[in-house]
C-alpha cells in the first residue's frame, strides 16, 4: 500500500471499525431496542424518529454536497487571484434563511403532533398503576385491585395502562424501551405515561430501567414488565390478592385455613405461628427448633413460571467479592418465618400479606417475593444462591442500599465497621427458605 504512514494507519483503523460494525450487525436479538415497538406509544415515537432521520439525512447530504462544491469550486489556485465575494447578496441571504425555515416546518409539525398525542389523557377504562421511585428500587401499586408489588409489573395486552409516576426521594426516570418512551418522576409533581400493549405480542418479559441519574446505584435500578393475556392477568391478580403462601393467617378463620392460630406447645411438633411473644422467644425458636411440618400451600391464581422467563430478562450480575455463604446448609421456612417476624430482623421494613407481624413500609412488599424474577431492585436472579448473599450483606451487593447488613461478622461499607452480632449462615438459610416459599 502506497501513501504516508499516517494514511496507512487510518486505513487500518477504518478496516477494523468496518469489521466490528459488520459483526455487530450479525446479532439477531435486541431485547432493549426501541426500533421494535409493541404499543401505539412506541410506534408514535418510532414514526417521529424515522421522519426526523429521513429529513435530517437529506439536509446532511445537501449541506455536505454544497460544502464540497464550494471547497473545490472556489479553492485558491494561485496567490494573485481573489475568489468572487458574495457579501451583501440579498437574494442569497434570503434563500439560505428560507430553506432552513421550510425544513423546520417539516420537522416541527410531526414533532408537535406526537407531543400532543403522547401527552393526552389516557382512556377512561385504563388500568391505573401507581409508580413510586425509591433509591434504588421500584414500587408498583394497583389501586383497582388493592395490589402492591415491587420491581415487577404485569399488564394485560389490549388494555391501556396508565402509569401515575411519583418519586419518594430524588429524580428518577421510567423507561421500557420496547413499550414506551421515557418519563421523569419529579418531586412534588405527578407525571403520567400510558400505552396499550399489542395483542399480537406474545406473553413475554420486557426490561425496564431508571434513566435519570439518581445516585450511586442508579445503574442498578431495574424492573421487569410482563405482558399477558387478559385471562392470565385476571389469574395473576387472584394470585397477588391472596395472602402469603407460607404460614399466612387468614382474615377470618374459614375451614380451609392454612394454619390454625394456636400457641405452640412443643418446638418439635407444633407449627410455628406468626404471633411471637418476644424477640428472645423468636430468636430461640429460630435457632433451636427442629424443622416443622410444611405449612405452605399453592396459592390460587397464576404467575409466569421462572423457566419461561426469557434469558435476556434474567439478571446475570456477578456476586461482589467478600460475600461468601455456605450453600450446603438446608434452611427451614418455619424457623425463617419466626426469625423474620419475631426478632425485629425484617418485619419492621417489609410487609407480607397474611403475616400480621410484617407491616413495614420502608422496603419492598414481599408477599409473593418467591415468584418474582429478580431481587435487589431487579439486579440479581431470584434464587436461593443470590438471595442468601443479599440477606447477608446487601450493602456490598448494591452500593448505597439502606438495607441493614445482617450477616454475622460482615463489614458494612456504609457504617465502615464490622457487625458485632448478626445472623449466622444457618439463620440466613432459614430466612431464605421462608422467602422462597412465598410464591
Amino acid at each position: 500500500m502506497t501513501g504516508s504512514p499516517r494514511l496507512r494507519r487510518f486505513a487500518s483503523l477504518g478496516a477494523y471499525a468496518a469489521l466490528a460494525l459488520a459483526l455487530a450487525a450479525c446479532a439477531q436479538k435486541f431485547p432493549n431496542t426501541t426500533f421494535e415497538p409493541h404499543s401505539e406509544y412506541g410506534r408514535a415515537i418510532d414514526f417521529l424518529w424515522n421522519r426526523l432521520l429521513f429529513f435530517g439525512t437529506g439536509v446532511f447530504v445537501l449541506v455536505e454536497a454544497a460544502l464540497l462544491f464550494v471547497v473545490f469550486k472556489f479553492r485558491r489556485r494561485d496567490e494573485t487571484t481573489t475568489p468572487p465575494q458574495t457579501h451583501g447578496n440579498t437574494k442569497l441571504e434570503i434563500l439560505w434563511t428560507l430553506i432552513p425555515a421550510v425544513i423546520l416546518v417539516f420537522i416541527a409539525v410531526p414533532t408537535v403532533r406526537t407531543i400532543f398525542e403522547t401527552q393526552a389523557k389516557a382512556a377512561p377504562n385504563a388500568l391505573e398503576i401507581d409508580v413510586y421511585g425509591h433509591q434504588w428500587w421500584w414500587e408498583f401499586q394497583y389501586p383497582e385491585y388493592k395490589i402492591t408489588t415491587a420491581n415487577e409489573i404485569y399488564v394485560p395486552k389490549g388494555r391501556t395502562v396508565n402509569f401515575v409516576l411519583r418519586t419518594k426521594d430524588v429524580l428518577h426516570s421510567f423507561w421500557i424501551p420496547q413499550l414506551a418512551g421515557k418519563r421523569d418522576l419529579i418531586a412534588n409533581h405527578t407525571n403520567y405515561l400510558w400505552f396499550t400493549p399489542d395483542t399480537s405480542a406474545p406473553t413475554t418479559v420486557w426490561n425496564g430501567f431508571c434513566t435519570e441519574y439518581c445516585g450511586s446505584s442508579h445503574a442498578n435500578m431495574r424492573f421487569r414488565v410482563v405482558t399477558v393475556t387478559p385471562e392470565e392477568f385476571a389469574n395473576w391478580v387472584t394470585r397477588q390478592q391472596s395472602p402469603a403462601a407460607f404460614g399466612a393467617v387468614p382474615a377470618t378463620p374459614p375451614a380451609t385455613a392454612i394454619v390454625t392460630p394456636a400457641v405452640a406447645t412443643s418446638a418439635t411438633t407444633a407449627p410455628v405461628t406468626p404471633a411471637v411473644a418476644t424477640a428472645a422467644t423468636a430468636a430461640t425458636a429460630a435457632t433451636t427448633a427442629a424443622p416443622a411440618a410444611p405449612i405452605a400451600t399453592e396459592p390460587p391464581g397464576w404467575v409466569l413460571p421462572h423457566e419461561q422467563v426469557p434469558a435476556y430478562a434474567v439478571p446475570q450480575t456477578p456476586i461482589p467479592a467478600g460475600v461468601d455463604f455456605n450453600d450446603k446448609l438446608v434452611g427451614d421456612p418455619a424457623r425463617g418465618m419466626a426469625l423474620f417476624t419475631g426478632a425485629g430482623t425484617c418485619n419492621g421494613c417489609h410487609t407480607i400479606a397474611g403475616n400480621p407481624a410484617a407491616v413495614g413500609n420502608i422496603g419492598p412488599n414481599l408477599t409473593h417475593v418467591g415468584s418474582r424474577i429478580a431481587i435487589g431492585g431487579g439486579l440479581y436472579k431470584n434464587d436461593a444462591y443470590h438471595l442468601a448473599r443479599w440477606v447477608k450483606n446487601a450493602r456490598v451487593m448494591k452500593p448505597g442500599n439502606i438495607m441493614t447488613t445482617l450477616g454475622k461478622g460482615q463489614f458494612d461499607p456504609q457504617m465502615k465497621l464490622t457487625t458485632p452480632g448478626g445472623l449466622t449462615d444457618q439463620q440466613i438459610a432459614d430466612l431464605v427458605a421462608y422467602l422462597q416459599a412465598l410464591k
